[in-house]
């Protein structure tokens, strides 16, 4: 099982919600089983670190977070199983980079793992820590749902 988390530009949300899951998938030892991976919709930031307050939110939280930003490509599409977008515009957009229509089925809504009245992971970019803080919260909620969802769908043996 391979999960890919998509946001804008690969440098707060989508590389977030990597190392939560990851963090997640290594607590409960189902490396061998489940990885993930994270890419943005463009290529703006392609190739720098995540960006240094999600760092420092995330450090505050033991939650390894590292890598490079990059741009969804057609290997993506291909090797995931799911393909997570944080906020209705980044489906919309990876959804125009897929390549085939058939993988379109792949392309969920992260947010179908988080409470009902959340709708959208908010891009934290732009505004303070709080925000940050935030969007750690909520991704740790998806991620935990999503897990929950897999390793009882599929019945993971440890």
């Amino acid at each position: 099982m391979h999960i890919l988390f998509v946001c804008w530009g690969n440098i707060c949300r989508s590389p977030a919600a990597e190392a939560t899951f990851n963090k997640l998938v290594k607590e409960r030892s189902l490396e061998d089983k489940i990885t993930c991976d994270s890419a943005g919709t463009i290529n703006q930031h392609q190739g720098n670190p995540p960006d240094p307050r999600m760092q420092k939110a995330a450090k505050s939280r033991n939650l390894p977070i590292g890598g490079t930003a990059r741009m969804a490509i057609n290997q993506d599409f291909e090797e995931a199983d799911l393909l997570l977008t944080m906020d209705h515009f980044n489906y919309s957009e990876l959804s125009k980079l897929s390549p085939d229509p058939t993988f379109q089925s792949k392309i969920k809504s992260f947010c179908d793992y988080v409470r009902p009245d959340v709708t959208e992971i908010p891009d934290p970019y732009y505004g303070g820590e709080s925000g940050f803080e935030n969007v750690l919260n909520l991704l740790e909620e998806g991620c935990v749902n999503l897990l929950n969802e897999l390793e009882e769908e599929f019945a993971f043996e440890k």
